[in-house]
């Protein structure tokens, strides 16, 4: 039973949308037979108004009789292009009565399938992705942070690099000196004994007193000899 009211209401609906496409089928065609009678009409009206143009030297009364006809066919013409007029006017009103309908039938097709893709959401739950969005956004910010800011390993002393520097350094004059058997006057100075080491070093003061004291003596006998 379901099938079949099912079966007739879909035909039901059929029938309805078929409708104003039935009702403008059948005012073309009235409005095709109202156009072809206006041919028509204007064809006789040109006739009889030969035949009053050729008779009106001759027979006056014949051109009378034929503008007479030419009226009522005038008079009929003017109906004729009243109705089509109408039939014209009633087929755009359908034809815009019909597109408002299935426009809104759209419309409406829109609206539903909007409120389903939307289903259970509403500004809350938008507000609560988007702050989870942020949460996860500012996480990722600080792993990303903490992984490329932990450097990997153990921390290097900077001090033990120097020191290990320095003895390479130490090893490679040795290893000169070795093979050219030359000792730096550096390092000779540095391996006197203490006592000598501190002569040469008193001694150095010593002798730049002698030289301060030399070039006096000649800045004065150059002014005694003026």
């Amino acid at each position: 039973m379901s099938g079949m009211w099912g079966w007739f209401g879909g035909q039901s609906a059929q029938s309805r949308k078929d409708t104003p496409k039935n009702a403008i089928l059948g005012l073309r065609s009235q409005l095709e037979m109202l156009q072809k009678r206006e041919r028509h009409l204007q064809t006789q009206m040109d006739e009889q108004d030969g035949i009053a143009r050729r008779s009106i030297a001759t027979n006056k009364n014949a051109a009378r009789a034929a503008l007479k006809r030419k009226k009522q066919h005038e008079h009929t013409l003017d109906q004729t292009l009243a109705q089509i007029s109408t039939l014209e006017q009633q087929i755009y009103s359908i034809e815009a009565a019909n597109i408002n309908r299935e426009t809104l039938a759209a419309m409406e097709k829109a609206g539903q399938a909007m409120k389903q893709i939307h289903g259970k959401l509403n500004i809350d739950v938008v507000d609560q992705t988007m702050e989870d969005l942020r949460e996860q956004h500012a996480l990722g910010e600080e792993i990303a942070n903490a992984i490329t800011n932990t450097p990997l390993g153990e921390t290097i002393d900077e001090s033990e690099l120097d020191d290990e520097l320095a003895e390479m350094e130490q090893e490679q004059l040795d290893d000169k000196m070795l093979k050219t058997g030359t000792v730096p006057v550096s390092d000779e100075i540095h391996r006197l004994p203490a006592a000598v080491n501190g002569e040469l070093k008193n001694k150095q003061p010593a002798r730049q007193e002698e030289e301060d004291e030399e070039e006096e003596l000649r800045k004065l006998q150059a002014e005694m000899a003026m």
